[in-house]
């Protein structure tokens, strides 16, 4: 409530900024408009307003990028481990535990405890490790529509995105793949992409099952918003920050109200296609 109460006061020129930031960042969509929430909804891209994998996986870059200052010592990576971990289980628990956004911790913690112990991380593993701890302290979240969109979702990018990915090899000089050879921009376009193709076959299904719906632009849709919302974020939260401390230059509000209505344009662009 008191962070939703911060964003609410943050002096954008339009509500509409600080109900957009609230929803990504908080998860509360009660602010936003109707024509707002069509936008995101008919687009496709309602799902960066609910708390998910996306938003904890941009809070755990930032944190990771910040702590990675403090080398590669086993002590080092020790403290930030114990950091990482627990600031993205504080995040998890201040935005109520959602059942879509605890699998993202839990795909945090496990990946991150491999990596400490020097394990291979497996997203196969991980997928199967989280979903057993998941359901074995809350099995009513098989229930959730969020637990089930989200699961759908990892294993679309554990079983398919890895085949679909490889048909761009990683090594540029490799005689096999069928787009050999092509610059880094259309390697990023092809991967992500991929992603969101894999994601839309396993989670196509459920949400025709239960929303009778299904996002015709997705691909497009997750080509734009996807980084404009791993900008935003970041921007947002260190917009919050020194907002907070009374030291936030007014460049940097006006170039997170930019991001906000370039997102917002971009979408309804798309859904009015």
């Amino acid at each position: 409530v008191r962070m939703k109460q911060r964003i609410d006061s943050l002096p954008f020129s339009h509500n509409s900024t600080n109900a957009v930031i609230s929803a990504l960042i908080t998860g509360d969509r009660s602010d936003l408009t109707k024509e707002l929430s069509s936008i995101f909804r008919e687009s496709g891209a309602s799902h960066i307003l609910a708390l998910s994998g996306l938003h904890l996986g941009i809070i755990y870059g930032i944190i990771s990028r910040i702590l990675s200052v403090a080398g590669k010592s086993l002590n080092a990576r020790r403290l930030r481990h114990i950091l990482t971990v627990s600031a993205c289980a504080i995040y998890t628990a201040a935005t109520g535990a959602g059942a879509s956004i605890t699998r993202a911790f839990l795909f945090i913690f496990i990946g991150e405890t491999a990596a400490l112990s020097g394990r291979h991380r497996n997203i196969v593993v991980t997928l199967m490790a989280s979903l057993f701890i998941q359901l074995l302290f809350s099995p009513g979240s098989a229930k959730d529509i969020g637990f089930q969109l989200s699961y759908a979702a990892m294993a679309g990018i554990a079983f398919i995105f890895p085949w679909m990915k490889s048909f761009w090899p990683e090594d540029s000089s490799g005689s096999t793949g069928l787009f050999k050879s092509r610059p880094r921009p259309l390697k990023w376009i092809w991967t992500t992409a991929s992603m969101s193709i894999a994601c839309q076959i396993t989670t196509a299904p459920l949400a025709w099952f239960y929303f009778n719906t299904f996002p015709t632009h997705f691909i497009l849709t997750n080509l734009i918003a996807i980084p404009l919302t791993g900008i935003i974020i970041p921007v947002a939260v260190l917009t919050l920050a020194l907002s907070a401390s009374g030291i936030c230059p007014e460049i940097l509000s006006r170039a997170c109200e930019m991001l906000v209505t370039a997102l917002s344009q971009a979408l309804d662009i798309i859904s009015a296609m």
